[in-house]
């Protein structure tokens, strides 16, 4: 895709100062809280943020962050959540630019929110029930819902507690994406003649200070005999899908068998466990298996989805999966042209590869959909250098004369390989 920007430029010196600085903080932190002293890190003089009109860049972001060009501080301009900002991405950041005029100066800051324990373990439903055989072999397992907790590093949910522990115990298996496989264990035979009905309790616990927990009670009803449970064909399913792709695309198809006989041996499906983006873009056909879109799907938001999927016969027993979803990308963003200085003057005797204005290219979409190129159409002297990243540069190529041109109309054209 193209995208073309038209710049108005008359023929006063700029130059191009290029610098970094990062902070931490963490989230919840009260409106006009002291991020740093970014002018002393800079070495900076406050006066000199003043009259440069010195501001903060942070292209299409949320302004979390503000400058006070009187005080030289960085200030917080909105109460941040790091769990809206970037979910379970770590570390979580933002990026922005402090930019001045005359001359123009570029500076990078960096401010990593940290993590605070404001989010308690919570499972999706209060109570969950069982139906199980008194013929259950001891060993058997039975697949639980696992919590969530939105918290990361040590206040995320770290481990579970069952009790009372007279007929079951608890198994807990990590897993790749660093979350928990949560079973309970029959460690006694179940006679429905002593206890036909047997109530759990299930705790999830964080691990910050103060220590946070959510619970969940476990309804076991004990049954007549149904000695197999169900056992999906494998345990991970792995599925592709483009990020374009129809509500009603079928993605995958799951499929679990149980060697019981006539109603004990009947199969359900369900999503389980899950973040609830996840049930609000896929669900899963109970009676077949099949995983179908009933959402929209962007890459550029999250490009890996995992579902948890339970099989559950009508004697309660149960087994689960996974299934990893890839979203593929497709080029549906055109390149983004953020003209970041204000100014549009320069004098005739400035120097060869004196910096004019600073162009900032956004493109969300991946690989060769993302890369940008930007050039100018235009005979005239002038020229286009990449200065970082998703940076260029408008700088002075050749010797200039207001008289024979004390205007020019400049037009950056980016594309991307899309």
């Amino acid at each position: 895709m193209r995208r073309q920007v038209l710049l108005f430029l008359s023929i006063l010196l700029l130059r191009a100062v290029i610098s970094q600085v990062s902070y931490s903080i963490p989230e919840e932190m009260a409106k006009g809280s002291l991020v740093g002293n970014v002018a002393q890190d800079l070495g900076l003089d406050v006066k000199r943020l003043r009259l440069g009109n010195g501001r903060v860049y942070s292209g299409d972001s949320s302004d979390y962050v503000e400058l006070n060009a009187e005080r030289g501080v960085l200030l917080v301009k909105e109460r941040i959540d790091r769990e809206a900002l970037c979910g379970d991405t770590t570390p979580c950041a933002l990026h922005f630019q402090i930019v001045l005029e005359n001359p123009m100066e570029f500076y990078s800051v960096t401010v990593e929110i940290t993590d605070i324990n404001d989010n308690a373990p919570t499972f999706e439903k209060a109570e969950i029930k069982f139906m199980i055989s008194e013929t259950a072999a001891i060993g058997a397992t039975f697949d639980l819902e696992r919590a969530v907790d939105l918290d990361v590093g040590i206040n995320t949910l770290q481990t579970y507690v069952l009790k009372p522990t007279v007929y079951f115990v608890l198994k807990l298996q990590n897993q790749a994406d660093g979350t928990k496989n949560v079973e309970m264990v029959l460690q006694k035979p179940l006679d429905r003649e002593k206890n036909e009905f047997i109530s759990l309790v299930l705790t999830a616990v964080d691990g910050g200070e103060p220590q946070m927990t959510g619970t969940m009670q476990i309804l076991i009803t004990v049954l007549d005999a149904n000695d197999n449970a169900p056992v999906f064909t494998q345990p991970v399913y792995k599925a592709t899908v483009s990020e374009n792709s129809a509500k009603g695309t079928v993605v995958t198809a799951v499929s679990a068998s149980d060697a019981d006989q006539g109603l004990n041996s009947k199969i359900t499906y369900s999503i389980t466990s899950t973040m609830d983006e996840v049930r609000q873009i896929f669900e899963v056909n109970e009676e077949n298996g099949e995983v179908t879109l009933i959402g929209r799907l962007d890459y550029e938001k999250k490009k890996l989805f995992q579902i948890n999927v339970r099989a559950r016969d009508n004697g309660g027993l149960t087994d689960s999966c996974k299934v990893m979803v890839d979203v593929v990308d497709i080029n549906d963003n055109e390149p983004v042209i953020k003209i970041m200085s204000k100014s549009t003057v320069i004098s005739e005797n400035a120097n060869p590869n004196t910096v004019v204005t600073m162009i900032n290219i956004q493109d969300p979409d991946a690989g060769k959909n993302g890369n940008v190129q930007c050039f100018l159409h235009e005979d005239i002297p002038f020229v286009l250098k990449l200065t970082t990243n998703n940076f260029y540069s408008l700088v002075t190529e050749g010797e200039l004369d207001r008289e024979r041109a004390s205007e020019y109309n400049i037009t950056v054209t980016c594309s991307d390989e899309g």
